[in-house]
């Protein structure tokens, strides 16, 4: 039987006695370390932000449960197909918090699953993040999606939707990680597809921006582990005037725009893609082949730029095949493409902006990554 609580008027003799735990103070959620008036705050903060990535397609605004996205552009394929890819920063952001500088690393979010996506031919269509942080500041969280809405704009693809959740005794005050989940669409009869490389393709390389976010622990334990805040921030000759830590913060490239472009303009010529994450060259390549051919890499064919991998290297004594496993080696992305079309493919490329490299072809094999050319992977131009 439950049992019935009567509250009296205080100091009646025959009022019974008040349970213990009504006698304690009232504990609140702030009092728990969760802060919903400073959430509040974080969500108007970046409502500007998540509003400037709308496309048409976008159906209602945030605040609901869920986000809406019309999908009537589909009627136009033949069989469009939604494609999905989810990721994270990874280590980078503990360069970011350490750095105080929280405004790049949503562009990595978006980059590391826009471009996966990319990888089958996709438009992304819209993106939902989530930043879980140790103690929610609204200023930092501003920060952090500016990033994300900047990303956005840059892979053509809507915000929709987020979460931000604060973990009290979890996480550290200053501590965050952060998730991404973006959708996109393709037609299945225009989808990028391994199973159509063949013998004789070329490899087009295009160039990175830095490490992007990947190999960043051993990044951060030669780079970064032992310096001071000075020391990461002072302007450094070989960095090309960079400081150390605005190096290592530089965001990953968002492919989307130029790529697509030259999908749409060079129609059939570009069989598969490789987003070269972690892993490097050595286990992203792989991902875009068939079980009946092996890609052939010449070492040396492209700059590998020395303030952002070949001090990492040099300091660790990595040999060159652990370092084509642990970073992208100045190569964000490979195309496979026919080898009769590859002069148009780089063309429509270049006028697309990006600077690319014939770093090797497509020979038979059993779905591996070879390289040529040992010892030769610092061998182009001045970084001879």
């Amino acid at each position: 039987m439950t049992e019935r609580i009567t509250v009296s008027a205080a100091g009646s003799d025959d009022a019974p006695a008040m349970p213990s735990w009504m006698d304690e103070e009232a504990t609140t959620y702030a009092q728990a370390g969760v802060d919903t008036a400073e959430g509040a705050r974080a969500v108007d903060a970046i409502k500007g932000v998540v509003h400037d990535t709308y496309r048409p397609e976008v159906v209602g605004d945030i605040g609901g449960f869920g986000g809406l996205f019309s999908i009537a552009a589909a009627k136009d394929m033949d069989d469009p197909l939604l494609v999905s890819g989810t990721d994270g920063v990874g280590t980078k952001l503990k360069v970011a918090q350490l750095a105080g500088k929280h405004d790049t690393v949503g562009i990595d979010l978006v980059a590391m699953c826009a471009n996966d996506i990319l990888a089958t031919g996709a438009e992304p269509l819209f993106f939902l993040d989530y930043v879980a942080i140790g103690k929610l500041k609204a200023e930092n969280v501003a920060e952090i999606v500016a990033g994300i809405g900047e990303g956005c704009k840059q892979a053509g693809c809507a915000l929709i939707g987020g979460e931000m959740a604060e973990h009290p005794g979890v996480m550290d005050p200053d501590d965050y990680d952060l998730s991404g989940f973006c959708v996109g669409v393709v037609d299945r009869t225009k989808m990028l597809d391994p199973a159509t490389v063949r013998e004789g393709d070329v490899l087009i390389g295009l160039a990175s921006s830095g490490l992007h976010s990947n190999g960043y622990s051993l990044a951060r334990k030669v780079c970064v582990e032992g310096k001071t805040h000075y020391e990461l921030r002072i302007e450094r000759e070989e960095l090309g005037g960079a400081s150390l830590q605005d190096a290592l913060l530089e965001p990953t490239r968002i492919y989307v725009k130029p790529v697509r472009a030259v999908l749409e303009a060079c129609e059939g010529a570009v069989h598969a893609l490789a987003h070269i994450t972690g892993g490097g060259i050595s286990e992203n390549l792989d991902r875009a082949l068939p079980k009946t051919c092996a890609a052939e890499v010449d070492l040396g064919t492209w700059p590998v730029p020395g303030h952002r991998v070949v001090r990492v290297r040099r300091r660790q004594h990595l040999d060159e095949a652990e370092a084509l496993r642990a970073f992208n080696m100045g190569l964000g992305m490979v195309l496979i493409v026919d080898a009769a079309r590859a002069d148009e493919v780089e063309a429509a490329l270049t006028q697309a902006g990006e600077t690319t490299y014939r770093v090797g072809r497509i020979v038979a094999g059993e779905g591996e990554v070879r390289y040529a050319n040992d010892g030769k992977l610092y061998g182009f131009g001045a970084e001879a």
